[in-house]
């Protein structure tokens, strides 16, 4: 499915964002957010491949 890629992909590259404004500020809280942020894109692109794999 397209829209679980589009919203990994927006999490990921808001999550780097996020880590890339901790790492600047030295602010671990939000360099931990963004790491989560980033996770959670890598995890909506995983679903969003096994269900292309589904409906293939």
């Amino acid at each position: 499915m397209e829209s679980e890629h589009i919203k990994g992909a927006a999490n990921k590259l808001a999550g780097k964002a996020k880590q890339a404004a901790g790492d600047a500020l030295d602010n671990k809280e939000m360099q931990a957010k963004g790491k989560a942020q980033e996770l959670k894109g890598k995890a909506q692109d995983a679903i969003g491949d096994a269900k292309d794999r589904l409906e293939d």
